[in-house]
């Protein structure tokens, strides 16, 4: 069975971009578009991997990954920040706010295969 990503992004064009990238390798990727729709698809689907954008609609990247980290049903799912914001701090930002990794945009398709490769073991 295929590890199951969750991208948590709300620009389809870069969904699309991860989409075809994952797929090609193997891996199943299910969508959110929002950080409230990203929380919500996290517990129910249960991934075993979520690639998390951090400026989103309706509640940031931030927000979504410390309730998904708070809940003891999602808390052990790896999350990676993959995100525009690269200014000094952010990623100690991400990684206080529960991230388990960090990339910033843009990224080539080797850096991003490498790390979900690290985090999936």
């Amino acid at each position: 069975m295929s590890k199951r990503i969750l991208v948590v992004e709300d620009t389809e064009d870069n969904r699309q971009i991860v989409r075809d990238l994952l797929t090609s390798v193997g891996y199943e990727m299910i969508e959110a578009v929002d950080g409230h729709e990203g929380v919500e698809v996290a517990t129910r689907e249960r991934p075993d991997l979520i690639l998390m954008d951090i400026q989103l609609p309706v509640l940031d990247g931030y927000e979504a990954t410390r309730r998904i980290k708070s809940n003891e049903a999602t808390r052990h799912i790896p999350v990676i920040a993959v995100t525009s914001y690269a200014l000094s701090g952010d990623e100690d930002k991400a990684h206080a706010a529960g991230c388990d990794g960090y990339l910033a945009k843009p990224f080539s398709p080797r850096q991003l295969l490498a790390l979900v490769r690290a985090r999936l073991g």
